[in-house]
């Protein structure tokens, strides 16, 4: 992996943000209807740029939205969220950041989380290491469960996946006693870079959100956390849950999760 594609999709990940920054935030909607209208277009404030950054980096890879991340075997895509986070974002919240992941036969290669706010740019590429601005990322040190920040999220619609509800509902009882903290900080991609960054202790999710796991899951395991299921299975796209750690702690928060 070339420090020219990833110096690229620094660039287009940070040029989105300083667009989506700049760009005056909506009145906050109030129909999901409205809610649709004002996300597709603040996207599309930004897709313009970004789309001719990535296509000059490489030609011919189709773009893929954060949604639609089937790639199929031998190719290439771009999964991208330019606004991971877009309900803050409309709320005038700083819980967003932009997702740029290039994918090769269904697994991440290379990986730009970006958050404009907090002036933060996370990137990753396989075999190379994680990096936070150039710094190279480690997970946390800590060892024991009662001093863990934990970080929890869900699926954007997760109404269509009642089970994953579910799930959720179970495990958070299930993690809250033994940890220090559990919170939701925003988009699940930021959380995840910053179990790599070793801010956060831990992070799971259930339900299928590839395109917003798939970026981040390289980051977390080029760190050095663990990635896999909340069966401790290694992760794939078409996984119905999530959880990384630092290996310390990984075990220790799999048998809270299998006994929710």
């Amino acid at each position: 992996m070339t420090t020219t594609l990833i110096d690229g999709m620094i660039t287009a990940a940070r040029e989105a943000g300083r667009l989506l920054a700049a760009r005056p935030r909506p009145t906050a909607p109030t129909t999901f209807a409205e809610f649709r209208q004002t996300f597709d277009a603040l996207e599309h404030s930004a897709e313009r740029a970004v789309r001719a950054r990535l296509t000059a980096l490489r030609p011919g890879v189709a773009w893929a939205d954060e949604i639609d991340t089937a790639v199929p075997p031998g190719e290439q895509r771009w999964v991208v969220d330019l606004a991971d986070g877009a309900v803050q974002y409309l709320r005038g919240l700083p819980h967003w950041c932009v997702s740029i992941t290039l994918v090769e036969d269904a697994a991440p290669v290379a990986a730009v989380i970006h958050s404009e706010v907090r002036g933060e740019t996370h990137h990753a590429a396989t075999g190379l290491g994680a990096f936070l601005n150039g710094e190279r990322l480690t997970p946390s040190a800590t060892a024991e469960l009662p001093v863990t920040l934990v970080g929890t999220s869900q699926p954007p619609f997760i109404a269509a996946q009642p089970d994953a509800a579910e799930q959720a509902g179970r495990s958070l009882a299930a993690v809250l006693p033994h940890v220090g903290a559990v919170r939701n900080l925003g988009p699940t991609s930021l959380q995840i870079a910053d179990v790599a960054a070793g801010r956060m202790d831990g992070f799971w999710l259930y339900g299928r959100d590839a395109g917003n796991l798939l970026g981040a899951s390289l980051i977390a395991r080029e760190a050095g956390a663990v990635v896999t299921d909340a069966d401790g299975n290694s992760w794939h796209p078409q996984a119905t849950s999530f959880l990384a750690a630092p290996a310390q702690l990984h075990g220790a928060f799999l048998d809270l999760l299998k006994n929710a």
